[in-house]
């Protein structure tokens, strides 16, 4: 008995397939085929069955089932062809998210995934290895920076050998075992859930039973236990064989907040992550799929996982940028948690400290219930939170001399100092002052950054590189400079001011390697004096019990900026970073460093109510017509040329209706070029959030049917977050 079914594809187009199925047991929607397409054979999922093709077209039959039951039940399938429509991208490759890579390469579930071989010693010295054995050392450095491990194909392809990789594992530098955050049962009984204050009782309280759809904002101030709540709120709603989400922005946050879950919650906690090697990610997909109660802890693409029985889902600072997918699927896994809450019929609770405009807005029109937690947990109490004016006061390192004095001050008297700088790499430019010349990045419109401890000028847009100079290459002069401030230079002066304690310096760069991070929460949690230096990542959840000072050295980049969520994320970033001093029984200072202490904002920061600012910020955008007011949408084009982007767009433009749409542009995006590519774009604005996806429908459709230049690109960012 032939069956017809229609199958999507994890390819970049809009259409799916149609197939005859021969086999005697009929294939059901949601289930992983192998069929033939082109010259190749690919992998797809069935998305419809009984399908009735278009006459005349002779069908390739279906190679065979990957498995005889859906990969994909049928509420997975909805969510993300609901998430496919508004986020006007193809239905395969959204699909396919839900996926776990050893399956979208057509593995079988049942198969181990490809060996993965990673370093179970990060930080051992290359010295174990002999000095002639250069190609070993360098496999070493290579498996320690990759973190999550790499299969031997991957291995294979960078120019190593086999036997280059088994002298390392005779030697224990690696290892194909499974690594530490593997989901391993252990013995350990889970801890009694923690003790609440009366401020938090009354917090979950308010919280919604687990029996049916609601949405809450749980507005709470840094340090007031927003995660005891998460973790009561799980132990008394979730049942014995629920599962349950919850999503965190980073993948540096996950180990700790595992760990913490973990201690009270048992072995239901398993983990989801980009870090995860791929033997990891399908034993965690399969638990979901098959239906074991688990309570997942993962970052943005875990709300996509075919979960068969969720009870709950819990969305931490929900406010965070990381939750928007900047490239292929733009999805918002904020945004599609609460979707998935509707259609589960299970409560979803989004919790900050910094609540977005978004999420506010739905709180004041009833959409979400607001649940305000503003009291500290224990003794502590809010940071003090001072303006401090740099207008014409030197600078050493980008640190004034009052916030000099008051770092020294916090060390001599057994506390922590926590620098917050947001640019890493030594200082943004490279400048000859015999002739002005500047290092710029030959792909991006954008100047090389320093970093003096590899001697490199690095794009951080691109990845490009090169070695660092001495001798200017236009004019030949020797002075050449570095301008400005990054999170090494900050990290080299407090070094040399306070050589008595430990400088610890926390970015990307810093933490590359694996468990790096962690050793350095261990070595801050000890309590010892030290001075943090760190991007935006030491603003996120992170809990410093002896942190009594934060120092932010430049508070002003949001003030000005071009784009219209600057002053938003700008508010969030410094009352997140000044949350984490004072958590502890010591009372906690914040200094912000600033040219604008008399800007309105800035004042308004430094009184800490994030309320009252948000409202100020509302109106604005309620002024301007502006989101959460207006939907928005952004078509974006990349090519060769400015010009041929920006024509395609005004191409665009002339195929859209004028009215009731505001379109703006097409202009240059705010980094024009980027990796050798010209970026132009075109933003859409509606009062209907409904006319505008149908009009984003059919400008996807038109787009289709009517090829473009093979070397442009374009895409469309429904909600976007960046639109400079």
């Amino acid at each position: 008995m032939s069956q017809i079914v229609r199958v999507a594809l994890n390819r970049p187009i809009r259409r799916l397939f149609d197939y005859i199925a021969t086999d005697e047991v009929p294939l059901q929607a949601g289930q992983r085929v192998q069929v033939p397409f082109g010259r190749y054979r690919a992998t797809g999922l069935v998305v419809e069955t009984n399908v009735v093709p278009p006459e005349g077209i002779d069908l390739k039959p279906v190679t065979s089932a990957l498995e005889d039951w859906p990969a994909l039940p049928e509420e997975t399938l909805e969510i993300l062809g609901w998430a496919s429509s508004y986020y006007q991208h193809p239905l395969g490759e959204c699909l396919f998210m839900a996926l776990p890579p050893a399956l979208r390469k057509g593995r079988t579930t049942d198969a181990p995934a490809a060996e993965q071989w990673w370093a179970p010693k990060p930080d051992a010295d290359c010295n174990q290895v002999p000095a002639n054995a250069h190609r070993q050392q360098q496999l070493l450095a290579l498996l320690q920076e990759s973190g999550h491990g790499l299969s031997w194909g991957q291995i294979k392809e960078k120019g190593f050998t086999r036997s280059q990789l088994n002298a390392l594992a005779q030697r224990a530098l690696v290892s194909a075992t499974e690594p530490p955050e593997s989901t391993a049962t252990s013995d350990q009984q889970p801890l009694a859930t923690p003790a609440l204050t009366t401020a938090q009782m009354e917090a979950a309280r308010a919280l919604p039973a687990r029996h049916g759809f609601s949405a809450s904002l749980l507005y709470g101030i840094t340090g007031s236990g927003k995660t005891e709540l998460y973790l009561h709120y799980l132990h008394r709603e979730l049942d014995d064989s629920g599962q349950a989400l919850v999503l965190v922005p980073e993948i540096n946050l996950t180990p700790q907040t595992v760990a913490r879950f973990r201690s009270y919650l048992g072995d239901r906690v398993v983990v989801w992550h980009s870090a995860l090697n791929d033997r990891q990610r399908l034993d965690t997909w399969r638990r979901v799929r098959n239906g074991e109660p688990v309570i997942l802890i993962g970052t943005r693409s875990a709300v996509l996982l075919p979960f068969t029985n969720l009870q709950a889902i819990v969305v931490d600072e929900e406010h965070d940028s990381s939750y928007k997918q900047g490239e292929g699927f733009r999805y918002s896994a904020r945004d599609l948690a609460v979707f998935r809450a509707q259609r589960n019929r299970c409560p979803v609770i989004l919790g900050s400290a910094t609540p977005s405009l978004e999420s506010l807005h739905n709180a004041a029109r009833g959409k979400y219930r607001q649940i305000n937690l503003t009291e500290r947990a224990g003794s502590a109490r809010p940071p003090a939170i001072q303006l401090l004016d740099i207008r014409s006061r030197p600078l050493t390192g980008g640190l004034s001399r009052p916030a000099t004095e008051a770092i020294r001050d916090t060390l001599a008297a057994g506390e922590q100092v926590l620098v917050y700088i947001n640019r890493r790499g030594f200082a943004p430019v490279l400048m000859c002052f015999d002739c002005g010349h500047i290092a710029e990045c030959p792909n991006c419109d954008t100047r090389l950054t320093y970093h003096r401890r590899d001697r490199a000028l690095r794009c951080h847009h691109c990845d490009y590189q090169q070695p660092a100079f001495h001798r200017c290459p236009k004019c030949g002069g020797e002075a050449c400079e570095p301008v400005g401030q990054g999170t090494e230079q900050t990290e080299a002066i407090l070094a040399e001011s306070f050589p008595e304690v430990p400088v610890i310096r926390i970015d990307r760069d810093s933490t590359q390697r694996k468990g790096s991070i962690q050793n350095i929460l261990d070595r801050v949690n000890s309590g010892e004096p030290c001075v943090l230096v760190g991007t935006q990542m030491v603003a996120k959840g992170h809990d410093f019990p002896n942190v009594t000072l934060v120092v932010v050295i430049n508070a002003d980049g949001g003030l000005f900026s071009v784009d219209f969520r600057a002053p938003e994320q700008m508010v969030q970033t410094l009352l997140q970073v000044s949350g984490r001093a004072g958590r502890g029984e010591k009372p906690g200072r914040v200094l912000i460093q600033t040219c604008h202490s008399d800007h309105p904002l800035l004042a308004r920061l430094a009184q800490g109510d994030y309320l009252a600012l948000a409202r100020q910020l509302l109106a604005e955008r309620e002024q301007g017509a502006l989101p959460p007011y207006r939907a928005m949408a952004i078509v974006r084009a990349e090519a060769p040329t400015m010009e041929a982007a920006l024509a395609f767009l005004e191409q665009v433009r002339t195929a859209l209706p004028e009215r009731p749409l505001d379109i703006w542009g097409p202009l240059p995006a705010a980094l024009a070029r980027k990796a050798g590519r010209h970026r132009a774009q075109l933003v859409l604005q509606s009062e209907s959030r409904g006319h505008l996806n149908r009009v984003l429908t059919q400008l996807c459709q038109h787009l289709e049917q009517h090829r473009q230049p093979g070397n442009l690109r374009w895409v469309v960012d429904v909600d976007p977050l960046e639109t400079g």
